[in-house]
């Protein structure tokens, strides 16, 4: 039976080969992080050298998340059809012609559409990652591994802060870029050999030679082969990977309460990561210590998305990440009214990295195993391509607002707000795990 098979692989202690191909996986979500943020990174640099207004920054924000909610509903589903690490290699293609083609760019049009071209690899292939590394994580570590996975993406945005300013300060804003497309590439080499197809996936489509790859993969998880292949649970109820059979019963209240929750959180996500090294920048900090500002928000991010990891094993995860969310609102409000003192607001970005990046990863290791195999990515795909549509408009509303002279204390409260709303959202999401 598939669901016997895959017990005995999430009920057993992990193998040197599942751990390496999550450990792949997190280096590609540490490059995301990367690439997400490099034009926070070089926002300061790339508006001065443009002449850019405060909206038209936001357009190149909020360009790549674009891409990135496009890559998640369009792209995404796709791995349901065709295999999860197919799609991982076309979409690191993608972010690296998108990365290489915005270091050659000569006005803002260009870059907004080449923001939008990587974003599409980005938001095409997170939900791919994530559902690898769910199912080859044992029950005991799964959500554990999630927490790392996404915690990747801080880890990221810090060493690739790092690498930018002095990247910046040596050879422009242009090189960032250029680095990016190279590091993205390069992850290509490590993926083909180090990341497997899934298993659920491999067993669920019985394709002519799938026999030969699912005992393939058993022989690399260290168990013995199959002669046929695993009969699947009641044929003719398994979903198929469209959008209408996500609000299909019983999975139209997780997925509503889902998208909810995923829109709100990035809605306020990515005002913080978008615009807080900027508005420090204009209060007088240097664009260095601007980014030093982002790095920080980061370095808070790993801690608390960690932490988080840690404790859910312990306590029930949508309890867990309602009182992030409650936390992040507060010290956002604060960070607001504190934001022109440079230490205080420094302190605070640390505090509200750890909080917001631990509410995000919460919900990206609570809704992959709400889903049967057969619709898994295209339901992680919408949630998160959904959630995109809060983050495009919030850095589009943040750079709206400023030109209306809104201060940082009333931007900070208004996009805290989102974060209080999604507790009530994320509190009535079933946990169950449904079996594959």
């Amino acid at each position: 039976m598939q669901v016997d098979l895959q017990r005995s692989i999430q009920q057993s202690p992990m193998s040197p080969f599942q751990v390496r191909a999550i450990v792949i996986c997190l280096m590609i979500n540490m490059l995301d992080g990367f690439d997400v943020l490099v034009m926070a990174f070089t926002a300061a640099s790339v508006s001065k050298e443009w002449g850019l207004q405060d909206s038209h920054l936001g357009i190149l924000l909020s360009a790549g998340l674009v891409g990135m909610a496009i890559g998640s509903l369009v792209l995404a589903p796709l791995a349901d059809k065709y295999g999860r690490r197919p799609l991982i290699i076309v979409c690191l293609l993608i972010i690296s012609v998108g990365m290489f083609l915005s270091a050659l760019a000569q006005n803002s049009y260009q870059m907004a559409i080449l923001r939008l071209i990587t974003g599409l690899g980005i938001g095409g292939m997170l939900a791919s990652l994530t559902v690898i590394v769910s199912e080859y994580s044992s029950d005991r570590w799964r959500s554990m591994a999630i927490s790392c996975l996404q915690a990747g993406y801080p880890i990221g945005a810090v060493v690739g802060g790092i690498i930018a300013t002095f990247l910046i300060s040596e050879y422009g804003w242009r090189s960032v870029f250029m680095f990016g497309a190279i590091a993205s590439f390069s992850m290509i080499a490590l993926v083909i050999p180090g990341v497997p197809e899934s298993l659920d996936f491999l067993i669920s489509k019985r394709t002519k030679n799938g026999k030969d790859k699912i005992n393939d993969l058993l022989g690399k998880l260290g168990r013995a082969p199959i002669d046929t292949f695993p009969e699947l649970p009641s044929g003719d109820s398994r979903p198929a990977a469209s959008i209408s059979n996500l609000f299909s019963q019983p999975l139209k209240r997780t997925t509503l309460m889902s998208w909810t929750s995923f829109f709100m959180v990035m809605f306020s996500f990515y005002f913080v990561l978008s615009w807080t090294p900027k508005l420090l920048v204009a209060g007088g900090l240097s664009p260095e210590g601007g980014i030093t500002a982002g790095v920080l928000i980061n370095v808070g991010g790993v801690v608390g998305g960690l932490l988080l990891g840690y404790i859910s094993s312990r306590v029930q995860l949508n309890k867990l990440i309602g009182t992030y969310m409650v936390l992040t609102a507060a010290i956002m409000v604060l960070f607001g009214v504190f934001s022109s003192n440079t230490i205080i607001a420094l302190g605070l970005g640390v505090v509200i990295g750890f909080f917001l990046f631990g509410s995000m990863i919460g919900l990206y290791a609570l809704v992959p195993v709400l889903y049967p195999t057969e619709i898994r990515t295209t339901g992680m795909g919408w949630a998160i391509g959904v959630g995109r549509v809060g983050a495009i408009l919030s850095p589009l509303i943040a750079g709206a607002l400023l030109e209306l002279q809104w201060n940082n204390t009333l931007l900070f409260i208004v996009f805290s707000l989102p974060l209080v709303l999604s507790v009530i959202t994320v509190r009535t999401i079933k946990t169950s795990v449904i079996p594959s």
